[in-house]
């Protein structure tokens, strides 16, 4: 965890809740059978995360961008190295997608719900 030396502009805080949305939406459309979110949303919050996250460092969000940043990447090398199980075998690839999926809306709950009490994740 940083060291929380200053408050966090009021831009820091919006675009992070902004980025939180963009991802939770993608999280449950992957969760929820027929919901479909384009991958253009979750690349829009990634972006809004990679350039906001300098003037977050020394906050409490600091940790919030680092913590979504780290959330898509390894989600996003997660599916491609089970993209193989879809190709051959449709059943564990679909469940293996399901379990990253799952566990990408948990990181996405677990950083909103500390971003509404103003700690760090």
């Amino acid at each position: 965890m940083e060291t929380q030396t200053r408050n966090p502009s009021d831009t820091v805080n919006a675009v992070s809740w902004v980025s939180y949305l963009l991802h939770f939406v993608v999280a449950v459309a992957a969760v929820v059978p027929g919901l479909h979110a384009s991958v253009f949303l979750l690349i829009v919050a990634f972006i809004m995360d990679m350039v906001m996250q300098g003037d977050a460092l020394g906050t409490y969000q600091g940790s919030h961008y680092s913590w979504r940043l780290k959330s898509v990447l390894i989600a996003g090398g997660l599916y491609l190295v089970t993209l193989p199980l879809w190709l051959l075998l449709l059943v564990p690839g679909w469940i293996a997608w399901a379990l990253i999926s799952l566990w990408f809306l948990y990181r996405i709950v677990k950083g909103m719900l500390a971003l509404s009490d103003r700690r760090a994740v």
